[in-house]
């Protein structure tokens, strides 16, 4: 029975809703904002390191540097030049780390001296990446409201103009209890600020440009070790690319065409706790790239493929595929817990001691760590359903426990939470590790041919 990386495929009489959690709250009631973010990061880096050799620098050394932070510096009030400032001073602006070595102050730079979507304002994407360099903890899945007087055309876009008042009443109700299940995108958006910060920044300047779209060079053996099968899943994938020779390909990042209304309205109407515009079109792209082009961002559904016939959240490879691409490196899913074709838990892959060790190794080697965690559902028979989180960091409390650092998107907290790891960890369902330490014990299959191979079975059994 498939289940890998996705939380969407623990419910198994169903094959769905574990990424997306909008029946039942996460049972987690032990968790607590950690100290303030910007201490916590550094304390990361301090505990974790770095792999790559990247040069940080905290001034301003030439005239083209010095120009372009003088123009944002100018657009700001006095807050957001603080967090201008915060941002030099921590060496976040001026890294490259980015796809086409763009700096953090050369895309800021562009997103207020060029066009824009012609919905967007200039002014507040800066302060939305500002926002996010001073805190990343504030992106979230929240969703946002869609206000009434663009309620009527949203509901017309959604039901193909119907007026069947059965189906516009349940339309209507959809939109106003709607729950993202994008946990995975936003876990990935929060990898992609915090450890490839320059690059997340060039995918927002495009993103909020009026072709709404970013271009990415990848490494193919990041996707499988032969060209062959990488070029197949960019194909079976539906991303558009175009190759360069056999070990790179350019690939076409872009939101489903329905996330820039969404965008588009949050530019004048964010609330608090809500999703922004950079939250909507992130999440929409990573979606969309890992659903076969068929996320809708105004009803927050994709189309079953190949791999699962429900129309939830990002499954186990798909979610891993998305990682591999958008941050170009080779991540593998293990899978911690063993569930019964019921969608309950058995048992464990591997003792607590070996899952800590993966997890802290890691760590070690300066990798933030997406995992779903699981609990029982009472509304679901006590199936498993379960969420998508972010491991940052690992700390030894007061009272000598070990304590996880965890990012969540979906919390209302923008603030680090610590999580015990008694409590954790007999929740890990599965964890994306680095290949060198997922391979330890041995070598793991692409979790794209295991599934694959599984749907087939499976149809194959319901078919006998």
């Amino acid at each position: 029975m498939f289940l890998y990386i996705c939380m969407v495929s623990v419910n198994f009489q169903n094959v769905n809703n574990a990424y997306k959690i909008r029946e039942v709250s996460s049972p987690i009631t032990t968790k607590t904002p950690a100290s303030n973010p910007a201490e916590i990061r550094n304390k990361e880096l301090s505990f974790r390191g770095e792999t790559s050799i990247i040069t940080i620098r905290t001034s301003l050394t030439t005239k083209d540097e010095k120009k372009k932070y003088e123009a944002l510096s100018n657009e700001l009030e006095l807050p957001y030049r603080k967090k201008l400032e915060f941002a030099l001073k921590s060496g976040l602006l001026l890294k490259n780390n980015s796809n086409d070595k763009s700096s953090v102050l050369d895309n800021l730079y562009k997103i207020v001296t060029e066009e824009r979507d012609p919905g967007l304002d200039k002014i507040t994407i800066l302060k939305e990446c500002l926002d996010i360099l001073a805190n990343p903890y504030v992106i979230t899945q929240n969703c946002e409201d869609i206000p009434a007087p663009y309620k009527r055309q949203v509901i017309g876009l959604i039901t193909n103009l119907s007026e069947d008042p059965k189906t516009i009443a349940a339309t209507r109700w959809d939109l106003d209890n709607m729950h993202t299940g994008t946990c995975p995108a936003a876990s990935i958006e929060f990898d992609l600020a915090t450890k490839h910060t320059a690059e997340f920044f060039r995918m927002v300047e495009g993103l909020t440009s009026p072709k709404n779209e970013v271009v990415k060079t990848i490494k193919m053996d990041n996707l499988s070790e032969k060209s062959s099968e990488a070029i197949w899943l960019l194909t079976t994938f539906k991303t558009p690319h175009t190759m360069n020779g056999f070990d790179t390909a350019n690939v076409l990042l872009k939101p489903d065409e329905n996330a820039i209304i969404r965008a588009r309205i949050q530019n004048h109407h964010r609330d608090t706790g809500e999703r922004s515009i950079i939250d909507v079109l992130m999440q929409s792209t990573l979606m969309q790239l890992g659903s076969q082009q068929t996320y809708n961002s105004l009803t927050d559904k994709r189309a079953p493929n190949a791999w699962t016939q429900e129309d939830g959240g990002l499954i186990d490879f798909e979610k891993t595929y998305v990682e591999s691409v958008v941050e170009d490196k080779n991540t593998t899913s293990v899978t911690y817990q063993i569930v019964d074709e019921n969608g309950r838990l058995k048992g464990y892959e591997k003792d607590f001691g070996t899952i800590k060790k993966e997890l802290l190794d890691t760590l070690k080697m300066g990798h933030n760590i997406i995992i779903g965690y699981t609990w029982p559902d009472p509304d679901n028979g006590n199936r498993l359903a379960g969420h998508e989180i972010t491991i940052v960091g690992y700390k030894t409390n007061a009272k000598g426990e070990g304590v996880f650092i965890c990012q969540d998107s979906d919390d209302d907290v923008a603030a680090p939470i610590e999580l015990t790891e008694s409590f954790l960890l007999p929740k890990i369902h599965h964890a994306g590790l680095p290949d060198s330490i997922a391979s330890r014990d041995f070598k793991y299959e692409d979790s794209w041919k295991i599934g694959l191979r599984e749907f087939q079975e499976m149809n194959q059994k319901n078919r006998a």
